[in-house]
């Protein structure tokens, strides 16, 4: 049986799916399983044992432009993807996508399953349509789209896997060494956060940092994602960066840099402390594990779906903005993290 998993959105959304790819792959032993995801985010998935074969497609749209070569390159793409004969194609994710389904149905694969509110606007190549979920964690409910292939959830989510590059953790313990730091003796603290409501005001930074040195010893590193808050394509730090950096910050190290080497970085950490983002959900997979700040579930994305998943996984959600949190609950909740150590927990 061959199977192609359809998954086009974000790095973080893309982690989530490894434990439904491994279920897949455990629940039928006989599968082939394929993927298809972008040239954004098909690395998160490279050497995946779950997977007989990975296929990229070029994003059309990128950085608010058109690329017309990506265009022209997909239609080869197409045609390799309904010669490979899959027996079933789904639109993994936990909602509706109508991209990710017409990108299942162009596969040719003699069953399509997706969520999808109105079935029939897709026509009857959609073989298996699902009512799109009310409620549950993403993971949950990208599990739920194997029913129709006759797989049952698992009794426990195992969590998200990410193995770092030997390169990208040379490059975050070269970095660590030039500033004096070592691995697993810091707290990685990240700004990044496409909901402004779920990010520390410049004070709590100023406070956590001198907690994290005064009752663990440990230094903080600072990341952000560079950028203005306005940006159309990804909203940047950049202006709460500023304002977090024009106070007294003995305690803090800066880093700017790309996200494989933010990644090196919460690997070697001793853990992290970050809003909901996909930096979240790697560094949830990453030994020393995460802190997940969440706000505003309502609007901004709720803890009940997008928490993070491992045994060193926890969160905070406020009920507006992480403003609200007070230092008690975050040093309560972070020291179970920030004074566990051991021999094996670190990479490389």
């Amino acid at each position: 049986m061959r199977i192609l998993v359809v998954k086009r959105d974000k790095l973080g959304d893309l982690l989530l799916t490894t434990p439904v790819l491994a279920h897949l792959a455990a629940a039928l032993p006989e599968v082939e399983l394929h993927l298809l995801a972008n040239d954004y985010n098909a690395w998160v998935v490279a050497g995946n044992p779950a997977l007989a074969r990975v296929w990229v497609y070029p994003r059309v749209r990128h950085g608010g432009r058109v690329r017309l070569g990506a265009a022209l390159a997909q239609v080869p793409l197409a045609w390799r993807l309904r010669r490979a004969g899959f027996d079933a194609a789904i639109a993994m994710g936990g909602e509706e996508s109508p991209r990710a389904i017409r990108r299942a149905m162009a596969s040719g694969a003699r069953r399509v399953v997706a969520y999808a509110s109105r079935p029939s606007r897709y026509g009857t190549r959609l073989t298996d349509p699902l009512p799109p979920p009310a409620d549950g964690h993403e993971v949950a409910r990208m599990m739920a789209l194997l029913a129709p292939l006759g797989i049952a959830p698992p009794a426990t989510i195992a969590p998200p896997v990410w193995t770092p590059p030997a390169a990208t953790l040379a490059r975050a313990r070269g970095w660590l060494a030039e500033r004096g730091l070592a691995p697993d003796g810091f707290v990685l603290l990240g700004l990044n956060a496409r909901f402004a409501c779920k990010q520390p005001e410049p004070a709590q930074v100023a406070r956590w940092t001198s907690h994290f040195h005064a009752a663990w010893g440990l230094p903080t590193v600072l990341v952000w994602t560079p950028g203005r808050r306005d940006d159309p394509h990804y909203p940047g730090d950049d202006e709460l960066a500023a304002r977090v950096l024009a106070q007294p910050l003995p305690f803090v190290r800066t880093h700017v840099g790309s996200f494989d080497d933010t990644l090196g970085l919460a690997a070697l950490a001793r853990t992290t402390v970050v809003p909901d983002s996909g930096l979240m959900h790697f560094a949830a997979a990453c030994p020393g594990g995460v802190l997940g700040l969440f706000a505003d579930p309502a609007h901004a994305g709720a803890a009940a779906r997008w928490a993070p998943l491992g045994p060193r996984a926890a969160f905070l959600e406020a009920p507006r903005a992480v403003a609200e949190l007070t230092d008690a609950e975050v040093y309560a909740a972070l020291a179970p993290l920030a004074t566990v150590t051991g021999p094996v927990r670190i990479l490389g």
